[in-house]
Formats: structure tokens, C-alpha cells, sequence
């Protein structure tokens, strides 16, 4: 296992590909090389431990059957991260989902995310993935 340290933090873009689109990469594996073990997101205002998290990675894991990470803004200052990016994922039904993320974070002294705040605005799919980025 491969754990972020300070001189090399993770950032969204790893996190996610690692997360979302390497198949045969463990989950556990996954969720412990970006994030802290006392991590917390909050998504479109809803909070999730690192449990409910890993939680909700798993259920992706079973619709997502691939995409892509367009990061278009990305700062780094201290500890903390801030990003706004594009993620594209074909679902394994052969749908599209296309959402916009404004993301703000934290590290944790490791390097790895230990919190992180985002807004979702879905760009393309069904009104049923509107949640997807809390969906478990």
C-alpha cells in the first residue's frame, strides 16, 4: 500500500482514478492510499463519514464502467486543496453522466485528503443521477 505523504499529496484526479477507474485495485486499498483515517465529506450538503464514503464508492463501483477526470482549476496553498473539475462516467447500463465539481479540502499531515466540501451541478444524464455523487 502506497500512503500520500506530505511531499506527495493526492489530488482529486488520483484519488478518483484509483477510486473509480482502475479496475482490480482493492476498495480498501483505494480509500486508505487518499484519505485519512478520521476523513468527512460533505456533498450538496450532506455529511458522510469515512464509512458512509466507502459506502458509497462501493455502490459506484457496481454502475460505473468507466470515464474520465477533466481538472480545470486546481490550488494547492498549506493544507488545503481547492479544485473544479468535470467527471465523465459511462454507466454500466451505457448511460452518460456528466457532472461539474467545486471542491474545497484538507489534508491531513500524510498527505492524504482528510476532509473535503463539495457542490455537484450535473451537466448530461438522467434526472434518477442527479444524486450520484452521494448515491449509496
Amino acid at each position: 500500500m502506497t500512503i500520500a505523504t506530505a511531499t506527495s499529496r493526492t489530488d482529486v484526479t488520483s484519488a478518483l482514478t484509483d477510486l473509480l477507474l482502475t479496475p482490480g485495485l482493492e476498495l480498501a486499498e483505494a480509500v486508505d492510499r487518499h484519505f485519512a483515517p478520521d476523513y468527512r465529506q460533505r456533498t450538496d450538503g450532506r455529511w458522510a463519514d469515512r464509512a458512509e464514503f466507502t459506502a458509497h464508492i462501493a455502490h459506484l463501483r457496481t454502475i460505473v464502467a468507466g470515464g474520465s477526470i477533466q481538472v480545470l482549476e486546481e490550488l494547492v496553498q498549506g493544507d488545503r486543496y481547492a479544485d473544479r473539475h468535470i467527471i465523465d462516467v459511462q454507466k454500466t447500463d451505457g448511460s452518460v453522466v456528466r457532472t461539474e465539481v467545486y471542491l474545497f479540502g484538507e489534508f491531513a499531515a500524510d498527505g492524504r485528503f482528510r476532509r473535503i466540501e463539495e457542490t455537484t451541478l450535473m451537466l448530461q444524464g438522467a434526472d434518477a443521477d442527479r444524486n450520484i455523487g452521494s448515491a449509496r
